[in-house]
């Protein structure tokens, strides 16, 4: 990693945090904020950032990426440089990335493992740690993982059937684990054994191509998986984040979680916002194939759905799920859509796209933007303000926004390693201008100046007094869970 910069000063813009506006300056020095406030003195030296009529925010925080992922028998695209050097072109500062464990392997080998491919990162960078199975070696390196590495998320895959899915069984351990350190569980909600069931049946019935895959994972089937974990967290008092929610009924079986007084958050990728199922009946295969992921881009109406839940206050993050497979990876599943890799791109869209379909046409405020695209997954995984705020003494991640500049989406001009863009012919109005990433200019009016190696691994301290206070409710309900389980 190089030096640090020198002083940056942002002149003119409007500050734009979860909690409010204002106009003011913004003075970054040695990777870090050192003031906010009005006419700010430039030091000597300091590069000054013109930012008048522009907004100034927090990088965004992408919580869900897969770089450089092994795979359904290939490997990304995109690895750790090329997308997070992506990421910054369109404003997005920090990933957060998935260690993900094959079957009986030591959560600490993938762990290092992933720490080894990430070094190459432009932007900073952490990770969920994935519990693909159970036992007490997987107890002891969750521990090992909070308390020595910084890892406060553990994803468990309720889908993909014989290869990475986590049974009730590992649902149950792990999620109580989790709890006793202070760690989010997070889940991947689509019931494996349905969609494994309704797989074979599409293909028994002649139906091979990508147009299978929505077919085989329909609403319920994520709505099952979301409901399920959703109830085993209630009975052990565990918060549970639930990523990549597509559809109305998972939406819903959140919300009225939530009613309940449970803690349980939501993530929505910016695909499902905007792109529907009718891209999965392109008469081009690559084009079909180039969309398939999991779960499935839906019907309309469950994006409207999805808005209502961000407006709501349901939904809490947006995400990508950045995962990209080239029309030559895609292939391997031309004559049997359930070997079609899953995966899209969009780290360098999504605030964008959100942007344009969220603020511009008044579904959410600037401030409920930046919650949406950075504050709120900082505060969810317990690294605000230090991201996800433009406030003094936090890092200098911070995106110069011009909301009336305008992007055509387009393969043709993205970072990204992947061939295909889910957003393609997309004109936005809204779009970075600068980028900093600790303190450095890294993106420029459109000029991409990332730097493999540039990025840091972001620690994130386990929860406190929450989590313990829940864990003494669990042990005092635990007769009563026992008997409603029952």
């Amino acid at each position: 990693m190089s030096d640090t910069a020198s002083a940056v000063l942002i002149r003119g813009g409007t500050v734009v945090n979860a909690d409010r506006e204002q106009r003011a300056d913004v003075l970054c020095v040695d990777g870090r904020i050192q003031a906010v406030g009005a006419d700010l003195a430039a030091p000597p030296g300091a590069t000054v950032v013109d930012a008048g009529g522009q907004y100034v925010m927090p990088g965004g925080i992408d919580p869900h990426t897969h770089m450089q992922l092994p795979f359904m028998g290939t490997v990304t695209a995109d690895d750790f440089y090329t997308g997070t050097a992506a990421g910054l072109a369109g404003g997005t500062t920090s990933i957060i990335d998935f260690v993900i464990p094959d079957p009986q392997q030591p959560l600490m080998d993938a762990y290092r493992m992933w720490r080894g491919w990430a070094e190459k990162a432009a932007a900073d960078y952490s990770f969920h740690v994935a519990i693909t199975w159970w036992d007490e070696s997987v107890r002891a390196d969750m521990g090992t993982l909070v308390h020595e590495e910084g890892v406060n998320s553990f994803k468990h895959f309720m889908a993909y059937k014989n290869a990475i899915m986590a049974d009730d069984e590992t649902l149950v351990n792990s999620f109580r684990r989790a709890l006793e350190l202070g760690a989010m569980p997070t889940v991947h909600a689509e019931n494996g054994e349905l969609v494994f069931l309704l797989q074979q049946e599409m293909k028994a019935k002649g139906i091979t191509g990508p147009e299978g895959h929505p077919l085989s994972r329909p609403p319920a089937v994520e709505a099952e998986a979301a409901q399920r974990a959703i109830a085993i967290a209630d009975v052990l008092n565990v918060p549970i984040y639930v990523v990549h929610v597509s559809c109305a009924e998972s939406a819903e079986a959140i919300a009225r979680a939530r009613a309940r007084g449970q803690r349980v958050y939501g993530e929505v990728l910016a695909g499902h916002l905007v792109v529907d199922d009718s891209v999965y009946r392109h008469p081009d295969f690559a084009v079909a194939a180039a969309h398939v992921m999991s779960p499935p881009f839906r019907a309309r109406e469950h994006q409207a759905a999805l808005w209502r839940g961000l407006q709501a206050g349901h939904l809490h993050t947006t995400a990508t799920d950045h995962c990209t497979f080239c029309a030559a990876q895609k292939a391997a599943g031309r004559l049997d859509f359930s070997k079609i890799p899953n995966g899209t791109g969009g780290i360098e869209e999504r605030l964008a796209v959100i942007w344009d379909e969220g603020v511009n046409t008044g579904r959410l405020t600037p401030s409920e933007f930046v919650a949406v695209t950075s504050a709120n997954a900082a505060r969810l995984f317990n690294i605000y303000p230090r991201k996800g705020c433009v406030v003094e003494g936090a890092d200098a991640d911070l995106v110069v926004w011009d909301p009336a500049g305008t992007k055509t989406l387009s393969v043709a001009t993205q970072h990204s390693k992947g061939d295909h863009n889910i957003f393609e012919g997309r004109t936005v109005t809204g779009i970075p201008t600068h980028t900093l990433s600790g303190g450095r200019l890294v993106y420029v009016q459109g000029d991409l100046r990332a730097e493999p190696g540039q990025g840091r691994y972001v620690k994130r301290p386990p929860f406190g007094p929450v989590f313990d206070a829940l864990s003494r409710k669990a042990a005092l309900q635990a007769p009563t869970a026992v008997a409603r389980s029952a």
